[in-house]
């Protein structure tokens, strides 16, 4: 059994449907300039439904610890909401990718899981470290849960038509609730 989620930014409005969804992941920041205008309201929408909540930062060129140090004190998140680093920018090499990672590790790990969304693309064809922190979210277009994809997954976003659509790879919301609290 898997649990479902979607992804959320500030194209999809705060009071979107959470029946079926044990988890919303929602976009924090880009860079060290952006803030989605709607992320505090989208992830209390969530918590208000019990779901599991997580958020992500957008990656892009540019001081890899300035933009850890943006999301974290930016980002709406409570103890245990798992972090995510968004890697989809050409601009943002491995290493650089690593370094947000190692640095938001640093500034949370003590009371957050720290992972990594990219697509498959990404994953087989840039990556050359398997750096994703505590859980890798990978994108691939494909049958839920099944991305194409040797490496040990915890989320696979499987469509994003007309939402972003994600499965987790825990037998339910209490076990996926454990995960993030390092339990």
């Amino acid at each position: 059994m898997t649990t479902k989620g979607i992804d959320v930014s500030s194209h999809q409005n705060s009071t979107f449907s959470t029946t079926g969804l044990d988890f919303v992941f929602v976009k924090a920041t880009e860079g060290t300039t952006y803030l989605n205008p709607r992320m505090t309201a989208q992830a209390g929408h969530a918590r208000a439904a019990g779901l599991v909540v997580g958020f992500y930062h957008f990656l892009r060129p540019g001081d890899m610890k300035a933009q850890a140090k943006y999301f974290v004190e930016k980002c709406a998140s409570l103890a245990h909401d798992p972090l995510f680093a968004d890697w989809e920018d050409d601009g943002v090499s491995n290493a650089q990718k690593d370094a947000f990672l190692a640095e938001v590790k640093r500034l949370r790990g003590a009371t957050h899981r720290v992972g990594l969304y990219c697509g498959q693309y990404y994953w087989l064809h840039r990556d050359t470290t398997s750096n994703a922190g505590d859980a890798l979210w990978i994108a691939d277009y494909v049958t839920a849960g099944k991305p194409r994809i040797k490496a040990a997954w915890k989320f696979h976003q499987y469509t994003d038509s007309p939402i972003d659509k994600n499965v987790g790879a825990f037998a339910d919301r209490a076990a996926l609730r454990a995960w993030a609290k390092k339990g």
